[in-house]
């Protein structure tokens, strides 16, 4: 199986380099960065080390940027896909457990779970209303999808060709709220959802979206729950939860 780990990059110059070595030799076959039109040197020092790397001439946004990492990923023959982010937030060490996972067939979708424990999310820096946002809208996730994944909001994830070819992604919102979308159309297409745990890294060169915004994604999930069940019980089909045609 051919796999490629996507980098959605901006402003990543002080910890692209760490992050890439990180990811264990072998374990992928190619790696791709995605740059949204960062300010400081990303490019370059992306192309110093030898990935891939395409450039946006404007910012396209978060879930804009991983809309490109996807399109050239299965441009380039993808099995597995693993989205790392270049800002030393996550631990690309993992990335062999999650490809293996969808690799033997135990899962379609693999996330990384920053919270094990109440006590080491929060010693890892995350933010108290953070972490308790972020359990508030993963407990009403599972109980509306009837699924049971420790975090539905990890930016670390792996996923197989047939659920990159099958989730209407392209339709999804250019913001954060891209990766939302992303989990509950895939619970919705009826794919394998599971999780492994990842350690916390919250410090200033991590990238983190600031209150007001986290209110507006937090918001928009909602309205995406909504919009689930909806769809779910047959009142409204939204384009949004329907897989693609092949």
């Amino acid at each position: 199986m051919k796999i490629i780990a996507v980098l959605p990059a901006y402003n990543a110059q002080k910890t692209l380099e760490k992050t890439v070595r990180d990811i264990p030799a072998g374990s992928v076959d190619e790696i791709i960065l995605v740059d949204d039109a960062s300010q400081d040197a990303t490019v370059e020092v992306s192309r110093k080390l030898g990935l891939t790397t395409i450039a946006h001439e404007k910012n396209l946004g978060y879930g804009g940027n991983q809309k490109t990492c996807y399109t050239e990923a299965l441009r380039r023959g993808a099995d597995i896909v693993i989205m790392i982010h270049p800002d030393y937030q996550y631990d690309a060490r993992l990335t062999p457990y999650m490809t293996g996972l969808i690799a033997a067939g135990v899962c379609d979708v693999v996330c990384g779970n920053r919270i094990r424990t109440r006590v080491e999310a929060l010693e890892g820096g995350m933010p108290l209303y953070k972490y308790f946002c972020n359990r508030a809208l993963t407990l009403m996730e599972n109980l509306l999808s009837g699924q049971n994944l420790g975090e539905w909001h990890s930016g670390l994830r792996a996923y197989s060709r047939r659920v990159l070819e099958t989730v209407p992604w392209e339709r999804n919102s250019d913001d954060f709220v891209f990766d939302q979308q992303f989990l509950i159309q895939a619970a919705c297409c009826g794919f394998r959802m599971g999780d492994i745990p990842v350690a916390v890294r919250y410090f200033p060169e991590a990238s983190s979206i600031n209150f007001k915004r986290g209110v507006v994604y937090g918001l928009s999930t909602l309205l995406l729950l909504v919009q689930y069940l909806l769809h779910r019980i047959g009142l409204v089909r939204f384009a949004l939860l329907t897989p693609k045609s092949r």
